[in-house]
């Protein structure tokens, strides 16, 4: 077996270990309103509300973080939707059916997340540039995310990997158009 295989293999293990301790727990109402409330934000929503009030009351680079923000969510879109198809995971809902959650899927595969990535793609695009806002909105990037697997719509390497690819396009996209600014 190879070091890629093996690895895989751990993960994929890890992965089913929580799905199957999330789906087991019972969590108060207020967690589980959280978390469907958060992820229900996650479809688009918040971004376009967030990236309206940083156009009218932001600073003097607030077209540039929206810019940004928008360049890497939609970046992001296109890399999720080639990935999703190329690693072809069934989504943990699929394999066994969440206890609390009845929230139907937006397609059948799992990885990465799209909802991950354009959380955080958009968060760090606009923290970036309106450094005073980060914390509240890597807050619900995060919330996004572990409802996501709170949720049982996706596994936990899928909720990181997507976190990772969304904050590294927006950095990137932080960097081209400081670069051309």
């Amino acid at each position: 077996m190879t070091f890629p295989t093996s690895m895989l293999g751990y993960i994929s293990s890890g992965d089913q270990r929580l799905m199957r301790r999330v789906n087991r727990w019972r969590p108060p109402r207020w967690i589980r309103l959280w978390m469907i409330l958060a992820t229900r934000a996650g479809d688009g929503w918040l971004w376009y509300a967030i990236g309206v009030l940083v156009l009218a009351f932001g600073g003097p680079s607030r077209f540039a973080a929206v810019a940004a923000a928008g360049i890497s969510c939609g970046v992001g879109a296109a890399l999720f939707l080639v990935l999703k198809r190329l690693a072809g995971r069934k989504r943990p809902c699929a394999i066994a059916a969440h206890c609390w959650a009845t929230l139907l899927p937006p397609d059948q595969f799992s990885f990465p997340s799209g909802h991950s990535i354009s959380a955080f793609a958009f968060a760090v695009s606009i923290g970036m540039f309106e450094p005073t806002l980060m914390i509240g909105l890597l807050f619900c990037a995060l919330s996004v995310a572990i409802s996501r697997i709170m949720l049982g719509l996706h596994y936990l390497s899928d909720v990181v990997a997507g976190s990772l690819i969304g904050a590294g396009l927006a950095c990137a996209c932080h960097a081209l158009l400081i670069g051309v600014l």
